[in-house]
């Protein structure tokens, strides 16, 4: 069995991400399972698909999580007429200069949601293609480089279909996670109307302060590679995928990019619980957010009801777990 060769000093960080969850739960109740996942995200460099119906608060999710972590918001919303170049920006001709200057568009901050993403045609979505793999935009054979912890949120209505453009694969893979955010518990939408009955003071997104800065945001980004990982749960990794190529209701498995996202993601759960090595527990929660979205399921799968997110809990059961 490898040795562990260092021991991270986690108890600071630890005390900020709770701080951090209970900022977000005071705006919004429940979702907890969901600010862990895009903590999670955050942390592993990646990008995030958001799915849910109107009116589960995704927006205000993504907005709070920016002012907490010290981030630069922006948000741009998907419809059918928008441009490559109302996302990534535009050159403009100075008279003053008789020269042609760069206006960044929205797709230039810390933190990027783009609000009902398959609204768009396959052109304008094609123009996140090189931002989300390499962290840069190229415009007019200039390129321009990002921010290290630069993440896009992207959101879709799984129900309403009218005028939507179906996701390529390709971009499909290149988000880290989907996440499905579901109606609250009963408890829950009791508690929401609790808070509207007494008119309780929501807090203003004005007044939020950042818990941890960008410096620290980065430092614990680089940790992340320090996690420690016992070469049975790389095994126990390989093998999830492994089932997701030879399941009979899978007719496109995962590719080896998302075993590595599963890998990374497990590691940054891992330090969100304040452990510096995952167990066999931080891949099971994390595995179906990361699957879901990268299997394409047989005809007749989905004839009888099955659906991408059973099927992969049903393959990760499959799989024998390291003692």
């Amino acid at each position: 069995m490898e040795e562990r060769t260092e021991t991270l000093n986690l108890s600071d960080f630890s005390e900020k991400i709770n701080r951090i969850r209970t900022a977000m739960s005071s705006v919004i109740v429940g979702q907890e399972r969901t600010v862990d996942l895009l903590l999670t995200v955050i942390l592993a460099k990646g990008h995030v698909l958001i799915e849910g119906v109107p009116g589960v608060a995704k927006t205000l999710m993504a907005r709070l999580m920016s002012k907490l972590i010290e981030a630069r918001f922006s948000r741009i919303q998907f419809t059918p007429d928008l441009m490559p170049s109302d996302v990534l920006g535009t050159s403009v001709f100075n008279l003053k200069t008789s020269e042609f200057g760069f206006h960044k568009g929205p797709v230039f901050a810390d933190m990027v949601l783009v609000d009902e993403i398959n609204r768009a045609p396959a052109k304008t979505q094609a123009a996140l293609f090189e931002v989300m793999e390499e962290r840069q935009a190229t415009v007019d054979g200039i390129t321009y480089p990002m921010s290290p912890l630069y993440t896009i949120l992207a959101t879709q209505n799984p129900i309403e279909q009218e005028g939507t453009y179906k996701l390529p694969e390709a971009q499909l893979d290149r988000f880290l996670m989907k996440i499905t955010m579901q109606y609250p518990t009963l408890e829950e939408e009791i508690k929401i109307l609790e808070r509207h009955h007494t008119h309780t003071r929501l807090t203003s997104l004005d007044e939020i302060v950042p818990i941890l800065t960008h410096a620290e945001l980065l430092q614990l980004c680089d940790y992340v590679h320090k996690v420690y990982i016992d070469p049975t749960l790389l095994q126990y990794i390989a093998q999830i995928i492994h089932q997701t190529r030879t399941s009979k209701a899978v007719y496109l498995g995962a590719s080896p990019r998302a075993s590595v996202a599963l890998m990374q993601s497990a590691k940054s759960f891992a330090l969100l619980q304040g452990r510096d090595f995952i167990t066999p527990e931080d891949v099971k929660f994390i595995a179906p957010s990361i699957l879901q979205h990268r299997l394409i399921l047989t005809a007749e799968a989905e004839m009888e009801g099955h659906t991408p997110i059973k099927v992969v809990q049903r393959l990760i059961e499959k799989v024998e777990v390291p003692k």
